[in-house]
């Protein structure tokens, strides 16, 4: 679509308000101003200085003059006056400064001051005047010098004027109604501290309807977002100053408009602009525009100058908010639901409600934050935000329940927003009233009728809204009691009183007072309760001596000879224990470790190398090869055995056995012996084969082969080795070591 560009021209027209003030002669506030005069001294009977203080002091009237006055006669300013002046002539008024004797004459008898001409504000706003009276006889001062001043009030006397001849400006098409198109700013040389003189007003005289101006002037307009985070900044103004360095340094601040503090300005020190930034968190929905008076003030006034001020000017600074989508609100900050404790499961106890804030007012879904509720006591239908009852309550368990629910927007479920509901469990009386402790109750042999023995109390953990009642009284069937009575109080306790005199622990250690105790909530809860009382020995004054151990440890019924007997016996076991006890300690621990001359290890060298002979007792390798060799014949290996091998031929052994399977079973089942000493012995086994061809070594030692060797032709056994030693000695001629 081409962007079409209509030119507007707009025809404007200033109105000044026009302010008058009237002064007559004569009216106005009159002004006393004192100036201290010379100290006087004198002396007192003691000869000490005593200083007076006399208080002088002008007195005149004075006005503020309008300018441009129009009247045919001069127009009067003030008059002056001192208290020196008694009406008699004597003293001369003198006036100097500025204007004095073209612009303000004085009657030098009088002190009224006259101004001779018109006067323009514009051209001088202030004249500086001072007053002086003096002696006519003597020409010297009565009074110092004093200094006044004199302002002008303005008219409104000038028109305003743009700041341009012409103004050019640009619109988009479509744009909204109400968008900022252009700024133009008209200026009045008039004072715009007096009256409304240099207040202009704004308005278009052609160019309606399409555009409207602003009747006031100075008006900045910023737009921001609700969502606005604080501290940030929605826009500067900027106040001209034509002074340089620090003589243009200005200060901004609020003064009107903004009662609630949502904003706030501060200087930019570089460009001395006014920035304005977020103070408080907006809301669209309760108010969419901010409208606010800005001040730009010096900050740097030398004294001298001050006459020419205000150094001041103010302007008007519009905000208009945007709508932000915003998370659901809750109806209330918190809430607070009673429910009964017998409430039923599946019934609703309560409802939040929320609503999205912004206008478009979209549909909000409800949730329980289950972090809060890990027992899923209760549930929440997400349409309207009911809440539900899932498990049966108990007050007297758990007295609150709190849970936190969510609100989330249907359309955007990034915003939510929780809030925290508080159940509070309504009591129902579904607890019977019991004894507040165990009391232990006894009465004396000796007591009187009507003797108080005990007074009980009773709780409940019920909390009825009325407070709690309890009602005491004996069971029905127990109501004719001869022994004892109950009375109830009526404050919540009973009294346990005696019916008669006298009562024998040897006959009856024990009685047993059933009382039944009732509340006064509805359904009415009652429960008997048991109060146990011990007859016990009292001397004359009522004091406890003794009483029966069966009535606290024992059942009713037993005599005091079985109660000894059981006693004896209880104290003889104890006995036995004892003295088993410190036998088995005093026991002889047979030691684990022996002495160093008791060894027990035997080293047994076998070396065979054939069935063995008849006259010594070889191990036998069969042994090794018979599996069916019995268990029971195997002896321990922390003792020396006592059993002698008979010597026996050899044997013949299987073909099919592995010896050095055999072996490690015999081993494993040692190894995994839990009841084998600390200790072993160490057999070592020498195995070289099977079934040798020599049956015997014993023909080596014939005496028909002795004769014909020599010992030397067996020296070579010795070069084989210690394993052929015992060999060696045996056909070498020596003994073995």
């Amino acid at each position: 679509m081409q962007t079409m560009r209509i030119l507007y021209n707009l025809h404007f027209i200033m109105c000044a308000n026009i302010f008058f003030l009237v002064h007559t002669t004569s009216v106005g506030k009159k002004l006393q101003q004192h100036i201290t005069a010379e100290k006087k001294t004198s002396l007192n009977r003691d000869g000490k200085k005593i200083l007076h203080r006399i208080k002088r002091g002008w007195m005149w009237n004075q006005f503020f003059l309008l300018e441009e006055y129009t009247g045919s006669d001069t127009q009067y300013v003030g008059k002056l006056h001192t208290d020196h002046d008694k009406g008699e002539g004597n003293l001369k008024y003198i006036l100097s400064g500025d204007g004095a004797g073209s612009v303000f004459i004085i009657d030098e008898n009088t002190g009224d001051i006259q101004a001779a001409k018109r006067l323009d504000r514009e051209e001088k706003s202030m004249y500086v005047l001072r007053a002086m009276a003096i002696d006519r006889k003597t020409g010297k001062q009565v009074e110092p010098e004093s200094q006044f001043v004199i302002k002008i009030h303005d008219i409104n006397d000038n028109e305003p004027k743009f700041t341009k001849d012409v103004y050019y400006a640009s619109v988009p098409e479509m744009s909204e109604v109400g968008t900022s198109v252009i700024q133009v700013t008209a200026l009045d040389n008039d004072d715009p501290s007096y009256g409304n003189s240099a207040k202009i007003v704004y308005s278009i005289i052609q160019g309606q309807p399409y555009f409207s101006i602003d009747p006031e002037s100075g008006i900045y307009q910023f737009s921001s977002t609700e969502s606005a985070a604080i501290g940030k900044a929605i826009g500067r103004i900027k106040a001209n100053d034509e002074d340089m360095g620090k003589n243009a340094e200005i200060h901004y601040k609020i003064i009107d408009g903004d009662e609630e503090g949502h904003f706030d300005i501060i200087t930019d020190q570089e460009t001395q602009e006014g920035i304005i930034t977020v103070k408080k968190l907006l809301d669209f929905e309760s108010r969419r525009l901010h409208t606010f008076e800005v001040e730009a003030s010096n900050m740097n006034v030398e004294p001298r100058f001050f006459h020419l001020g205000p150094f001041k000017d103010t302007a008007t600074v519009k905000v208009v908010l945007q709508d932000a989508d915003e998370a659901p609100v809750f109806s209330k900050s918190f809430y607070v639901i009673e429910v009964d404790e017998d409430a039923k499961e599946g019934n609703i106890v309560g409802q939040v409600t929320a609503q999205d804030p912004d206008s478009s007012k979209n549909p909000v879904r409800y949730s329980i934050d289950r972090n809060t509720d890990i027992e899923k006591m209760f549930s929440i239908y997400s349409g309207n935000g009911s809440i539900f009852l899932e498990k049966s309550l108990d007050r007297e368990e758990i007295p609150w329940h709190n849970i936190t629910v969510i609100a989330t927007e249907a359309n955007n479920p990034k915003l939510s927003r929780s809030v925290h509901v508080y159940f509070k469990i309504l009591d129902i009386n579904d607890h019977a009233p019991e004894f507040a402790k165990h009391y232990e109750t006894f009465v004396c042999e000796n007591a009187k009728q009507g003797q108080l023995i005990q007074t009980v109390s009773a709780i409940d953990k019920d909390e009825p809204p009325r407070g709690h009642r309890f009602y005491f009284e004996m069971v029905p069937d127990f109501s004719i009691n001869p022994n004892f009575t109950v009375l109830d109080n009526k404050d919540n306790t009973a009294s346990i009183f005696t019916k008669r005199n006298g009562y024998n622990r040897h006959k009856i250690s024990t009685y047993v007072l059933p009382i039944i105790i009732f509340d006064n909530d509805y359904p009415v809860q009652s429960s008997t309760e048991t109060l146990t009382i011990r007859v016990c020995a009292c001397d004359s004054k009522g004091n406890m001596q003794s009483c029966n151990l069966e009535a606290t440890f024992f059942p009713a019924g037993l005599s005091t000879g079985a109660l000894i007997a059981i006693l004896l016996c209880i104290i003889i076991l104890l006995t036995l224990v004892i003295l088993f006890t410190a036998l088995k300690r005093q026991r002889k621990k047979e030691p684990l470790i022996f002495s160093k001359d008791d060894v027990r290890d035997n080293v047994v060298t076998y070396n065979d190398e054939g069935g063995g002979e008849e006259d010594t007792q070889a191990f036998d390798i069969s042994t090794l090869r018979n599996p069916e060799a019995r268990d029971e014949n195997k002896l321990r290996r922390d003792i020396l055995p006592d059993t002698v091998f008979q010597i026996r031929k050899p044997v013949p052994l299987w073909e099919n056995i592995d010896v050095q399977d055999f072996i490690h079973k015999r081993l494993n089942e040692n190894d995994t012996d839990t009841t084998a000493p600390p200790y072993d012995s160490l057999a070592t086994y020498a195995y070289e084969g099977n079934d040798s061809i020599a049956e015997t070594l014993s023909s080596l030692e014939s005496p028909a082969i002795e004769e014909n060797l020599d010992d030397d032709n067996y020296v070579y056994l010795r070069e084989w080795g210690p394993q052929f030693k015992k060999l060696a000695d045996m056909y070498g001629g020596q003994e073995s070591d």
